[in-house]
């Protein structure tokens, strides 16, 4: 299956934070939308593996998207080493998507900004013909999407580009919250409580999408990165 857009992000719900609306956005328009999570997140303070799992495609369902994987990559302590590397390759060769949106260039959490240096190489070594990679025993085509954007997640980042979701709230919030076990976790739960578990997260999200949102002048909005100068062949089309 050809996608469209991939969201390929290190860990389960980091798609669905940072990019959340924007999926839900070009699901409805009818693109054929996927995410890859690089990790199991199996070092989460809160729930197991097992249960992020169930979360992440639950979140899936919510969001409507065509394809989800997991490339189970070690959560916390992966490299950006040729095994890696390759992994990746093979799921970009696989879907060939258009355009691509990764984890946030720089962050609090460690795991983040690796995993976008991780996709960034991958996806420029995987145009490259002479790197050959085989999935269920076929060769597989050299294949480079022609965009790459980064999420803007807990460390504020200037965006290069906004993107309107105020349609899409509604269904962002939906998705996160579906990982139960990780977010608005009651004062009462046995597991610790941790800063995103803490209600006052999920409304520092909001908050973020409305501050983004006034910058162009609609309710809601995502903001994302870009590692190359953006261009458009009709400024009327801004906003």
């Amino acid at each position: 299956m050809k996608l469209d857009l991939l969201v390929m992000t290190v860990h389960p719900d980091d798609a669905e934070l940072g990019a959340g609306g924007t999926i839900a956005k070009y699901v409805a328009e009818g693109k054929q939308v996927g995410i890859i999570d690089l990790t199991r997140g199996e070092l989460g303070t809160r729930g197991t593996a097992e249960t992020r799992k169930n979360e992440a495609a639950a979140a899936a369902a919510i969001l409507g998207v065509q394809v989800r994987e997991n490339l189970g990559l070690r959560d916390g302590f992966f490299a950006n080493d040729v095994e890696n590397q390759l992994q990746i390759i093979r799921a970009i060769r696989k879907y060939q998507p258009e355009i691509v949106i990764t984890n946030a260039l720089d962050d609090r959490h460690p795991d983040h900004g690796r995993a976008s240096t991780l996709v960034n190489d991958a996806l420029f070594l995987s145009g490259l013909r002479r790197i050959e990679t085989i999935l269920d025993g076929q060769p597989q085509e050299a294949f480079r999407p022609r965009l790459q954007l980064q999420l803007i997640q807990d460390k504020y980042i200037k965006p290069d580009i906004l993107i309107d979701i105020t349609a899409f709230w509604s269904i962002k919030e939906q998705s996160i919250l579906a990982y139960g076990t990780q977010f608005n976790a009651s004062t009462d739960d046995a597991e610790p409580q941790t800063y995103i578990s803490n209600p006052d997260f999920m409304e520092s999200t909001k908050g973020r999408a409305s501050e983004f949102g006034r910058s162009i002048q609609v309710r809601y909005a995502e903001g994302f990165t870009a590692r190359k100068i953006l261009g458009v062949k009709d400024i009327f089309q801004l906003f």
